[in-house]
């Protein structure tokens, strides 16, 4: 099964020194019985771009977090695609993220797939997205439409080799 789990590229580095994306319990996005269900005129691949967005937002909250904490992450966002076993990936019932699903174990870098990242382009609206968060939350119309712009932007697939040409 495919899982999308959403990162930061210094959570991406702690990962790679580790060897695995960790520690558990991860969350992370997959296509769900849920999702199907709800997403019924969907093929896998749409089904997965639905789960790779919802990554997506969850790593976009994760800079916030981040920033909060006074870490310095770049402006990007990160998710990683990894293979994990059928039952490994159990979903939830928030019938809000469908997608969602819980992984009770840590995944090891070589069941990863690929990383996705946004392009350099994208870090300002990125920056703008999570300086914008805590509004869109309170029900802020305007700063809403700025972090759903994020979504405007598709992230850059790279392959399991690239990741340290991403994290340098």
């Amino acid at each position: 099964m495919r899982v999308y789990l959403p990162c930061t590229l210094p959570a991406l580095a702690k990962a790679v020194a580790a060897g695995e994306i960790g520690p558990a319990p991860l969350i992370g996005y997959a296509v769900t019985p849920a999702l199907t269900e709800w997403y019924a005129s969907g093929d896998t691949e749409e089904l997965e771009y639905v789960a790779l967005t919802e990554a997506a937002r969850a790593s976009l909250r994760m800079l916030a977090a981040d920033r909060a904490d006074g870490v310095d992450a770049a402006s990007r966002r990160v998710v990683i695609a990894a293979e994990v076993t059928d039952g490994a990936a159990i979903a939830g019932v928030d019938l809000e993220e469908r997608a969602r699903v819980r992984l009770a174990d840590s995944v090891p870098l070589a069941k990863v797939a690929a990383v996705h990242v946004d392009d350099l382009y994208a870090v300002p609206d990125i920056e703008a997205a999570i300086a914008a968060l805590p509004a869109s939350d309170g029900g802020d119309d305007d700063a809403r439409f700025t972090v759903d712009g994020a979504e405007a932007h598709e992230l850059m697939w790279y392959a399991t080799q690239e990741i340290p040409d991403l994290l340098h």
